[in-house]
């Protein structure tokens, strides 16, 4: 079976920055960056995603375009012992498509609430089985028809549409709150450092979110690697995602954070910062329906693109591995989804239990929070650092370097810098981050 391929070096781009850009920037960047104390956490972040982010999106595309295979398949191809390492990425991809999927189905209800002025607030709706379970099912379903129709008329095509228009909406918004009475001491809080503050934990958080929001660890970005055509410049496409990726993650920052200090709230919601603050922000402002709707609108686009990805990576190993047709990949794998992220959806207030569960060694509780640790930190943080070891020093990072300069000769002026990190900065501080937390 031949092979799909992106149709063009802006699509290419737009698909792997939309599996990047979603919820792990707009919902999950603002309230992690509140627990973490606002711009240490922020300071911390952008080095991660500098120093260790960016160059391990170089690591997996460079072994899904040299495999032209899924996570499983590529490694298994280069040497089979080491090919739990893709399985652990599709593990967590499919799991983050579990628990992702509740805040997706939140992002489209909450769409609904504000062009009719529902006045629903999230503690409600979250408890809600019937609202929760039944936008999650109406978001799986909106993310399985897209990935149905395969690379080129699905996930290509969608994400030239919803990136741009993602773009706009949060450039509107950003201006609104910037313009905001008393937005200033947003600014101060988001941009301000106290590295008093610093503590292990927040390295973690900072790791993890450059991990989740890049995508890294999960394998997403081999999948969406093994597409490219050798002419593919990979270097330059990586600096794209990387750029666009965190600039959104930043401008998100100056739509809340202005926004909730001029109304004197306070960042402290967690998970359920942008569903519990904005509405009452957006009640106050005038045309706040409008600002409202097109806010959960973006959301939504942005859980959509990112989901894509996600349901892309199991759906890309049926049909490699097993020669499964798609829409029976997509089918299979989007109801199993569908059905083990009903906990998650039921974990904020629709089960005690589920609630109110904790392990005594992670420092979470209720089941939507202990697999966001999971899977969305630990889990991915482990699949970076295991993939970097692989494509430093089992592969071989001169072998991996060669696969680079297709496509970018000029890759070699930054190839001992690229090396450097793969082979020993990367690995090295993500063991001393895991090791220091649990000690």
């Amino acid at each position: 079976m031949k092979r799909a391929t992106w149709g063009s070096k802006i699509g290419f781009i737009l698909s792997a920055s939309g599996a990047a850009i979603g919820l792990g920037n707009i919902q999950r960047f603002p309230y992690l960056t509140a627990e973490g104390g606002g711009a240490l956490f922020v300071f911390i972040y952008l080095i991660c995603v500098i120093f260790i982010g960016l160059p391990l999106i170089l690591v997996e595309f460079s072994l899904g375009r040299y495999a032209q295979k899924n996570p499983v398949c590529a490694i298994e191809k280069i040497k089979p012992n080491y090919k739990w390492i893709g399985y652990l990425g599709i593990l967590t991809a499919f799991f983050i498509l579990t628990y992702y999927s509740v805040v997706g189905g939140w992002a489209i209800g909450y769409v609904i609430n504000m062009i009719f002025n529902l006045k629903i607030d999230i503690f409600n709706f979250a408890a809600n089985p019937l609202y929760a379970i039944g936008y999650m099912a109406l978001f799986f379903t909106i993310v399985m028809l897209v990935v149905m129709r395969g690379i080129r008329r699905g996930i290509e095509r969608y994400n030239k549409i919803l990136m741009p228009i993602l773009f706009f909406l949060i450039i509107i918004l950003m201006v609104k709150s910037l313009t905001l009475k008393g937005s200033f001491e947003g600014v101060k809080y988001y941009l301000k450092p106290d590295f008093s503050e610093i503590n292990t934990r927040i390295f973690l958080l900072a790791l993890g979110q450059a991990f989740f929001s890049l995508c890294i660890g999960e394998a997403v970005l081999i999948t969406y690697g093994s597409y490219a055509s050798k002419k593919e410049n990979l270097a330059s496409s990586a600096l794209y995602i990387a750029f666009f990726d965190t600039l959104i993650a930043m401008l998100i920052g100056f739509v809340i954070f202005p926004a909730i200090f001029s109304f004197g709230e306070t960042p402290t919601q967690g998970v359920l910062l942008s569903f519990y603050v904005l509405p009452k922000i957006f009640s106050k402002m005038v045309f706040g329906n409008i600002f409202g709707s097109l806010f959960f609108i973006l959301l939504s686009f942005a859980a959509v693109t990112t989901a894509i990805a996600l349901l892309e990576m199991p759906v890309a190993y049926l049909i490699d591995k097993k020669r499964w047709n798609r829409r029976k990949a997509v089918w299979i794998v989007g109801m199993v989804a569908f059905v083990l992220g009903i906990p998650s959806a039921l974990s904020k207030g629709g089960s005690r239990f589920l609630s109110d569960i904790k392990f005594n060694f992670i420092k979470q509780k209720g089941f939507y929070d202990i697999m966001d640790f999971v899977w969305g930190n630990l889990s991915m943080v482990l699949g970076g650092g295991f993939l970097a070891f692989f494509v430093g020093w089992i592969w071989g990072a001169e072998r991996a370097s060669e696969e680079l300069k297709i496509g970018c000769e000029r890759f070699i002026k930054i190839k001992p810098f690229w090396i450097f990190i793969v082979k020993f900065l990367a690995p090295v501080f993500i063991f001393i981050i895991l090791l220091s937390l649990f000690w």
